[in-house]
């Protein structure tokens, strides 16, 4: 709205800036080469061995808490690590969003606003899809759509869309009404799911970094993923059947893509992600027995490294960018 009366010239190149993604986020500490091992690793399927892996997943915790914002980057890089500091950014970095929606989602700013707020409790729930029925019982999607198009414009979420088909050509079926809604940050959902109107302590944030928190990291993780599939190029669908009569057809796959070169079958690569040492893949080997001949390859994301068992694709989170 800010540039509405000013012309474009056509030979400029508009670009979609997110984030800072992992590796980014990595250059801002002077590491310039952690990622091209991962990258070395994700394409001969190797792991990358017990000492690499655990002092990446740490770099990689600590990404999840601060987020890839560039100034809250600075200023956990300029105060010694500080997330305590970084956290104050965010902050400051909500405020702002609250005052740009009060400001420029004119006519629809109780409603956008209402989207904002209810995101980091939507991502709690099991299957992570947004109930409008949340923000009140004569909630509907055509009176909320114009306020969730504007999150999505402004680049403060990334909305996901069920798809009723896992072929190529996923926006061909995209289910609009089904969807759910991250946060365009992961640094920032951890701020707006901890409002106390006041700095995130360092005990807790400490907590959190070493996982021994009791908090959904499924919501923390599975946003994050959404975060980076965005920065590479991602659209971003899932795949759900809730069958009440065929239990082997009861399914959600959270995340999937389509491979570079598209063929004549086995297009699709589902992602799953998992957060925890103990999880179980029920709903991807449904899919796989289901769509056989549209599967590429099938990934799961989780806090290990890279193993390959059963045909299925297992990769670190930090190695997402890389699908």
């Amino acid at each position: 709205m800010n540039v509405s009366e000013i012309l474009i010239p056509s030979e400029e190149e508009h670009l979609c800036l997110y984030p800072m993604d992992f590796e980014e986020f990595l250059w801002a500490q002077g590491d310039e080469n952690s990622l091209r091992y991962v990258e070395e690793c994700f394409h001969d399927r190797k792991p990358l061995g017990a000492a690499a892996h655990r002092g990446l997943t740490k770099l990689f915790r600590q990404y999840l808490l601060v987020g890839g914002m560039p100034e809250a980057v600075r200023a956990f890089v300029t105060n010694k690590l500080s997330l305590k500091h970084a956290d104050a950014v965010k902050r400051q970095i909500l405020t702002l969003y609250r005052n740009d929606i009060a400001k420029f989602a004119r006519g629809y700013e109780v409603k956008v606003r209402s989207l904002f707020d209810e995101i980091p409790s939507q991502l709690q729930r099991h299957d992570k899809k947004f109930k409008l029925a949340a923000l009140g019982q004569t909630a509907r999607f055509r009176t909320y759509e114009n306020a969730l198009l504007w999150l999505s414009d402004a680049m403060m979420v990334n909305n996901c869309y069920s798809c009723t088909e896992p072929n190529v050509g996923l926006r061909l079926r995209r289910e609009r009404l089904s969807f759910k809604c991250y946060m365009g940050d992961t640094g920032l959902l951890i701020a707006h799911a901890f409002d106390e109107n006041e700095l995130m302590s360092s005990s807790l944030y400490d907590k959190l970094l070493q996982g021994k928190l009791e908090v959904n990291e499924g919501m923390i993780g599975e946003n994050m993923v959404a975060q980076m599939l965005r920065a590479a190029g991602h659209q971003l669908y899932f795949y759900t059947c809730a069958s009440r009569e065929h239990a082997d057809e009861r399914m959600e796959i959270d995340f999937l893509t389509v491979k570079h070169n598209v063929t004549n079958r086995h297009n699709v690569c589902p992602i799953e992600v998992k957060t925890g040492r103990r999880y179980a893949l029920s709903s991807l080997k449904k899919f796989l027995n289901k769509f056989a001949g549209y599967v590429d390859t099938p990934y799961v994301v989780h806090d290990g490294d890279f193993r390959v068992e059963d045909g299925i694709v297992y990769i670190p989170f930090y190695a997402v960018p890389f699908l």
